[in-house]
């Protein structure tokens, strides 16, 4: 396994150019994705897998047009890690893009379509409390050389996000593998709510953005 030098690395926003590479790495994390997996429904595993291409390839796009932070870790001019966030009171969080809808829906299926605008819908009416926040909605890291700390470097540069938006009360997250909110917590995310969509359950997890108090 080829070790990553900790100096030549870099979070930074996403060129038009690097969303190739972003799609592959979402591809390959969110391949056995037990939610994606029950909610695409394909009898088949090549379709199953044409419609997790097709929704990783609207979901950048409608991140690109929504002007939603893409976020990448790289490694000289190498992305080995990247993250898809967005904040709750933009347009990609209030209700799809209707060209967003219609190209998934004719690519994954309009029930499956359904079911993942429902299952956003749910999620936000969870963190209506938290106001205005950040939801992160993806993250991957090159399978290659994971086991690096890497993941841990990127969300650790999604802070910055927070911190330097006044508005912003946080960072959400939806999980669904205990290893998942293991590693979150260590990021200290703490539970908000257990969800359950199409028969697999996940956690809701939420990071409470720390503010400075000074004394006059």
């Amino acid at each position: 396994m080829r070790v990553l030098q900790q100096d030549q690395l870099a979070v930074k926003y996403l060129l038009p150019e690097d969303t190739r590479v972003a799609a592959s790495l979402l591809y390959q994390a969110y391949h056995d994705d037990p939610i994606l997996r029950a909610m695409l429904m394909a009898k088949k595993e090549q379709d199953y897998e044409a419609k997790l291409r097709a929704l990783i390839r609207e979901e950048l796009v409608s991140f690109g047009q929504g002007q939603q932070p893409i976020v990448g870790l790289f490694e000289g001019s190498n992305l080995v890690a990247t993250a898809c966030v967005f904040e709750a009171q933009s347009n990609l969080q209030a209700s799809r893009y209707w060209h967003w809808r219609l190209r998934l829906m004719m690519s994954a299926g309009y029930l499956q379509t359904q079911q993942l605008i429902e299952k956003e819908d749910t999620i936000r009416l969870a963190l209506s409390e938290y106001g205005h926040y950040y939801f992160l909605a993806f993250i991957a890291v090159d399978p290659h050389i994971q086991g690096q700390g890497l993941g841990h470097y990127l969300l650790a540069g999604l802070d910055d996000l927070v911190v330097t938006n006044n508005a912003a009360s946080g960072m959400a997250v939806f999980v669904t593998k205990i290893e998942q909110k293991a590693f979150f917590a260590s990021h200290g995310y703490q539970s908000v709510k257990m969800l359950c969509f199409n028969k697999v359950n996940g956690e809701l997890m939420f990071k409470k953005k720390i503010t400075d108090i000074t004394e006059e």
